[in-house]
């Protein structure tokens, strides 16, 4: 993680964002004291929970391995 202070942060803000798009996370301290972090932000195509109802299974066997699959193991 990156660490600047306010001043350069305040005169290069514009490549900060840049930097912090690409997925890096910047710290700006002041007076070498970390204050703030710019971290991307969270994305709205990946939200928790999207697939609910989506995703069908058997409650009754769903810890229970097929018979294929233990094959697999056993061999």
């Amino acid at each position: 993680m990156a660490m600047v202070n306010v001043h350069e942060a305040k005169s290069s803000l514009s490549r900060l964002l840049e930097r912090v798009e690409a997925g890096e996370r910047i710290t700006i301290a002041r007076a070498g004291k970390p204050v703030a972090d710019l971290v991307p932000h969270a994305r709205p195509d990946l939200i928790f929970g999207r697939a609910r109802g989506e995703l069908v299974y058997d409650d009754a066997t769903f810890d229970e391995p097929s018979a294929e699959i233990r094959e697999l193991f056993e061999r």
